[in-house]
């Protein structure tokens, strides 16, 4: 494993739609390993793979109850609202409050291709809408209400 490269807000790949992974080989697993260990390093709870400048759709997230990959992940179902402040790594120093679900269930594969579904409430779905941002090439800044705190 290694640690890689956060990518900073002002590069414009932040504002780019990742691409859809089809090949399900141990590059992917190097990389999905790279961002586990690069989420931890940075004290993060979730990073995309566009944030170490790769336009893939997988996510790492951990809420703490443990690391889950996501590959081509997809909201298939979220109800009710939460506001809470958010931040991330490729704005540091930077803090928000964003209107996100407070439920959320997301299909997804692992680093095999093989489709799972897991369930998310709070920070769990907090994380996993911020994250899907991502790949779609939104910042929470672009979703920030009230102005954004430092």
């Amino acid at each position: 494993m290694a640690l890689r490269n956060v990518v900073k807000v002002g590069d414009p790949i932040l504002n780019k739609k990742s691409r859809v992974v089809e090949k399900f080989d141990d590059r992917l697993s190097v990389l999905i390993d790279d961002m586990f260990e690069t989420m931890y390093q940075a004290e993060g709870v979730g990073l995309a793979a566009v944030q170490v400048g790769l336009l893939k759709r997988v996510i790492v997230l951990d809420a703490g109850d443990g690391p889950i990959e996501l590959v081509n992940p997809e909201i298939v179902f979220q109800e009710g609202e939460q506001r809470e402040s958010e931040g991330c790594l490729s704005v540091p120093g930077k803090y928000g409050v964003c209107v996100r679900p407070a439920k959320v269930q997301i299909k997804a594969q692992d680093r095999t291709g093989k489709w799972h579904v897991y369930t998310g409430e709070g920070l769990k779905a907090r994380c996993f809408c911020h994250e899907l941002d991502h790949l779609e090439g939104i910042l929470f800044t672009d979703k920030v209400i009230g102005g954004i705190q430092e």
